[in-house]
């Protein structure tokens, strides 16, 4: 029991006393007590330690604030000092990649890769040493960084601002404003799926190892529309391709079905979309079907394209299809069912509402417009940058303008009344 007490004072004045004034007292428990090795194994320490104490002690060594703790030059001598060539050969091995001014430099080379390269030079040095080398010399270990977006156009920040006076003028009008893009296609069957989600033990999900379209059971392409004002996604899969007709196709269903009845007495539509893709700001077919959802609709439809490089600012990438990614991570797409589920459930904090359906249409490419059927389309190109902010006017009657009405079938699949251009005037007349 005495010696319990005595090695729990010892720990209570360890936590009181600094380094030398340990070594003293302890020095003078071993004086008082007649015994280096009891006190030295109560106190769990060296005998050089209380040794060292006593010659402090001796030499009128007493501990003073201010003063030195360890003696002068005490402590494990630097690599170097026996090893000089180590620092020029680990500097030749990283190959500093980048500016050569910057202060901040990296290598692709692992810490085992340069300790094994180090050893064949004849250098011995631990794997935590050769880290905290590396971090001491301005290295750290970095990963690629999503950044270059391509050329930035001189009027990118303009066309930022237009796009924003555009969208307050509609909020302000009330006016719906949607934002547009296809998401990335995906293929149907048991693939992997990106993320993790919680499985019991034992438990996992088996999927293909190789992502072949030959494996698959088709595909979904899956076309969104986000309403800015309600805070409401709505999504047309599709099973063909994605061309500028199903990128209308899925605006139109929009506006069918939720649309003109959330903005029964709105008469303009603003739509903001990714310069390239199917709803490309050079797309002639694009135009086309515009003009032909603003006919059939009686909408002003405004459309602003975000200027080359910039897709990721479109609204829709990060209120929409973020969240569509992540509710169904992990969890493979079997059936176009399963695709249309997942993304009717998406949700979020802030009260998004998401609408899938599928669209059995096919879509053909390579459709041409003629410069013909271009003249004829009723777009008013804005002052600034014409080619990426142009309103469609509704067209007048079809017999006034060349156009007729192709109504097909109302079923599953059916992209509803559809307005085709004559090919010349003197078709319109006949």
């Amino acid at each position: 029991m005495e010696q319990d007490s005595r090695t729990e004072k010892y720990q209570q004045m360890r936590e009181l006393l600094n380094e030398k004034q340990w070594r003293q007292f302890l020095a003078l428990e071993a004086k008082e007590r007649g015994s280096i090795v009891l006190v030295a194994r109560e106190a769990g320490v060296s005998k050089n330690t209380i040794k060292a104490g006593r010659r402090e002690i001796e030499a009128g060594e007493r501990f003073a604030p201010g003063k030195r703790i360890r003696g002068a030059g005490g402590g494990r001598k630097k690599q170097e000092e026996h090893d000089p060539g180590l620092q020029t050969d680990l500097e030749a091995l990283l190959d500093p990649k980048g500016d050569p001014m910057s202060l901040v430099r990296w290598t692709t080379k692992s810490v085992a890769k340069l300790k094994e390269a180090l050893a064949s030079q004849g250098h011995q040095l631990g794997e935590t040493a050769i880290s905290k080398r590396l971090h001491a010399m301005g290295f750290s270990l970095r990963a690629n960084k999503k950044t270059i977006e391509g050329r930035g156009h001189e009027d990118r920040d303009a066309q930022f601002g237009h796009i924003k006076q555009q969208c307050e003028q509609f909020e302000a009008a009330g006016d719906p404003i949607i934002s547009v893009d296809c998401k990335k296609k995906e293929l149907i069957g048991t693939f992997k799926n990106n993320g993790r989600e919680w499985q019991a033990k034992g438990e996992e999900t088996t999927v293909n190892v190789y992502d072949y379209l030959s494996l698959a059971d088709g595909k979904a392409v899956p076309y969104g529309v986000y309403d800015l004002m309600q805070n409401q996604g709505f999504v047309n899969v599709g099973i063909d391709h994605d061309t500028a007709e199903f990128a209308v196709e899925s605006i139109r269903r929009w506006w069918n079905q939720h649309g003109k009845r959330l903005y029964p007495e709105q008469t303009k539509l603003l739509i903001t979309a990714d310069g390239g893709g199917s709803n490309a700001a050079r797309s002639r077919l694009w135009k086309r079907e515009m003009q032909r959802l603003a006919a059939e609709t009686g909408l002003t439809i405004t459309v602003c394209h975000f200027p080359p490089g910039t897709s990721k600012w479109n609204k829709i990438e990060h209120r929409l299809f973020s969240y569509i990614s992540i509710n169904w991570r992990a969890k493979p797409l079997t059936s176009l069912e399963t695709v249309i589920e997942l993304i009717s459930h998406t949700t979020t904090q802030e009260g998004l509402v998401v609408t899938a359906i599928k669209d059995a249409n096919t879509y053909p490419t390579g459709i041409k417009v003629s410069d013909e059927e271009l003249a004829s389309l009723h777009i008013v190109r804005d002052p600034f940058h014409g080619e990426w902010n142009y309103p469609f006017q509704p067209q007048e009657p079809p017999s006034a303008h060349g156009l007729r009405n192709e109504v097909s079938s109302s079923n599953e699949g059916d992209r509803g009344p559809s307005l085709t251009l004559y090919e010349n005037e003197a078709e319109r007349k006949a």
